[in-house]
């Protein structure tokens, strides 16, 4: 999949190539699923130039580059790739790379392990202490969705959603949130003692302003935004930036922890995933569109055409 700029818009169009080789230290995924992030559809929205598209895949190990020995030829695995995600075949780093319990899915696997651990980072982020209230931006996203079980399984007493619609309350209720706000009203409900934001940009300010006395505001979005010092200051509030590459690149035994523990809460039916829709790769631009529009419930995932699965180690 390429991205070509033509000066009125962006447009994502498919193309053969050569398949990929791994180096040294990388596997190479003949993938089943391919997850679609709002940091890489903003990317796209706002260049002015072409750019190569990352993102999370799933799927099996066709080939193994030098030195590789801790994975195997038709292992079913998950993982960050940072360049050229959106292709039958992809190039991970095994740094970056996770098995896929037998009993979950690729699908399930690409909604849950990226977003399942910027979520259980954020609310970790968050300190969050017994009977304080939660408040979710972007809920309705793959991160929000996830960060709202992790609130409602944890120490809040109180947990509300905020978004764009209200056509999407029934869907973040079934997941676990009390109430559903609004970004339009007049005040979320506020005040809240932590505030996990999937936003950014023109939303910071409110969220800002939604905090108690004492609150916590993480941000983890690519929405950039700006915050007056002020707001903090009156309400002796703190605003925590967080992003998943610094806790595996800075503490990868934290991370490898977050991780073997998300994939149990999953197989204990403590997080749910939610999957918007499953998308042909080919048809990129709507999956785009989906998440650019905020009307996705949930993950967005392209599906690559099917390939025969390589055979498996003996």
């Amino acid at each position: 999949m390429r991205h070509e700029v033509d000066g009125r818009a962006t447009a994502l169009v498919a193309e053969e190539t050569d398949r990929p080789v791994p180096g040294a230290g990388e596997l190479l995924i003949r993938t089943r699923a391919i997850g679609v992030t709002l940091p890489t559809v903003r990317r796209l929205r706002d260049t002015g130039k072409p750019v190569t598209l990352g993102g999370e895949v799933a799927g099996e190990v066709a080939a193994l580059g030098d030195g590789v020995t801790s994975f195997g030829i038709g292992d079913r695995v998950t993982g960050l790739c940072f360049a050229d995600a959106y292709a039958e075949f992809a190039v991970l780093n095994t740094a970056m790379t996770t098995r896929i319990p037998d009993r979950a899915g690729d699908v399930e696997a690409v909604a849950l392990v990226r977003s399942g651990m910027v979520a259980r980072g954020a609310y970790e982020a968050a300190h969050v202490r017994p009977g304080e209230s939660v408040l979710v931006t972007a809920a309705a996203s793959a991160v929000g969705t996830l960060a709202l079980q992790y609130a409602r399984a944890g120490a809040a007493g109180r947990v509300v959603a905020a978004v764009s619609s209200a056509g999407k309350a029934d869907f973040l209720r079934d997941l676990g949130a009390d109430e559903v706000v609004l970004y339009e009203d007049a005040d979320w409900g506020a005040p809240y003692d932590a505030i996990l934001d999937g936003v950014g940009g023109d939303l910071l300010g409110p969220a800002v302003r939604a905090l108690a006395i004492g609150g916590r505001l993480v941000a983890f979005s690519s929405g950039g935004g700006t915050v007056e010092a002020y707001e903090l200051l009156v309400r002796g509030a703190s605003l925590i930036g967080f992003h998943m590459r610094a806790v595996a690149v800075g503490k990868p035994d934290l991370y490898d922890r977050w991780l073997r523990e998300l994939w149990q809460l999953y197989e204990e039916g403590t997080l749910r995933v939610a999957v918007h829709e499953e998308i042909p790769l080919a048809e990129a631009s709507r999956a785009h569109a989906l998440i650019e529009q905020r009307r996705n419930l949930g993950k967005v995932v392209l599906v690559p055409p099917l390939q025969p699965t390589a055979p498996r180690a003996t």
